[in-house]
């Protein structure tokens, strides 16, 4: 607002990514109230990309340009309700029968100096390769193949990091999680404590159609008389591995900034991954898990994980009430006035042990 007030939003690009924005927001909504180029950056990769055109466009470089603004697709108009048809209302059609699971414990548990051995086995490659450091064939189809580029550059240069992550101990891998008594009212999961009075309230958004979805309907309805149980866990590989990224920054080592950086990112989902797997067997869930990484990350199990700030769970602030009852600086993680875990190298999630659980979008259809 101050950029636009003073005249200097066209001076100033803007490049904005991360997992709560999307390009058609950030292209669309954001780039028509800002007077100068907003853009939005699937990672690292795509922002030097941007900021290498942005630059040639600023020096009149025959031929420079930005790529296209993505163009929001136009959605069929719902019709509107007529008297006769009030506006839904009440929980989703989600089953409340299912078997409330037995839990190892209630309150936290702190697990520190876990080892890479132990959950470098979730690491996604195809998100660290293609997402995190660009491999891909080229345009024309000229060049090695993507697979080839897997074999010839990507697994060399992670054996590499990961090699260098345990020889220089810049890993600290840490979890805490726990679980919790809950009951869940209208569009609320109710948090209890052993005598059955409210701790904390996380109200989630609802679907306006469709199966009118809501988070909170996974739980046992506070009018069964029923307690359930829900789990929450925050995990981070630690600060060294990101003051190790501003170091190679800082001495304009930008590949290795970029491929380390991207490497930490992964790592700390692959260490979610892998304690959720670890929360699922405690909940005597897991035992119809796929054999392989790919039927997981897929989601082909019971208890999904929703983090904060996806469409399911979408308000930050939440994480101050995870942080409350986690207690994460345990680990080393804080929580900032913007509601961002620091170290940027964690996670924080809440695992709902239902069968029907699955990602959807609160805005529409599952």
């Amino acid at each position: 607002e101050e950029l636009n007030a003073r005249g200097l939003a066209a001076t100033y690009p803007v490049i904005l990514g991360g997992a709560a924005l999307t390009r058609a927001y950030v292209e669309q909504d954001l780039h028509e109230i800002y007077q100068g180029e907003v853009r939005y950056a699937r990672d690292a990769f795509e922002g030097l990309r941007l900021m290498d055109a942005l630059m040639a466009v600023k020096r009149g470089v025959p031929g420079a340009k930005l790529p296209d603004l993505k163009q929001r697709r136009v959605k069929t108009t719902t019709p509107a309700l007529t008297v006769d048809e009030p506006a839904p209302q009440g929980r989703s059609d989600v089953a409340t029968d299912n078997p409330v699971p037995a839990v190892p414990f209630f309150g936290t548990r702190v697990s520190k100096g876990i080892a890479l051995k132990e959950y470098a086995s979730w690491l996604d490659e195809d998100a660290l390769f293609k997402g995190q450091w660009g491999l891909k064939q080229a345009r024309t189809g000229e060049g090695p193949t993507y697979e080839e580029l897997v074999e010839s550059e990507g697994r060399p240069r992670l054996r590499g990091w990961l090699e260098r992550l345990q020889t220089d101990n810049l890993l600290q891998a840490g979890v805490v999680h726990g679980y919790f008594r809950c009951v869940s009212k209208d569009d609320d999961l109710i948090l209890l404590d052993e005598h059955g009075s409210e701790t904390t309230r996380f109200t989630f958004p609802r679907q306006s159609r469709g199966r009118r979805l809501c988070l909170a309907d996974f739980f046992r309805p506070e009018e069964s008389g029923e307690t359930d149980v829900v789990a929450l866990q925050v995990v981070t590989v630690g600060s060294r591995i990101g003051e190790e990224t501003a170091r190679l920054f800082a001495a304009d080592a930008y590949r290795d900034y970029l491929e380390l950086h991207g490497l930490s990112v992964q790592l700390a989902e692959a260490l979610a991954e892998y304690w959720h797997a670890r929360v699922r067997a405690e909940l005597g869930i897991a035992g119809a898990d796929p054999a392989h990484l790919g039927g997981m990350l897929r989601t082909e199990y019971q208890g999904c994980r929703y983090s904060l700030g996806y469409p399911a769970c979408p308000d930050l602030a939440d994480r101050a009430k995870i942080a409350a009852l986690l207690r994460p600086e345990r680990i080393g993680v804080h929580l900032s006035e913007e509601f961002q875990l620091h170290p940027e190298q964690s996670t924080d999630a809440l695992v709902v042990h239902h069968p029907e659980a699955g990602y959807f979008n609160a805005k529409g259809r599952p």
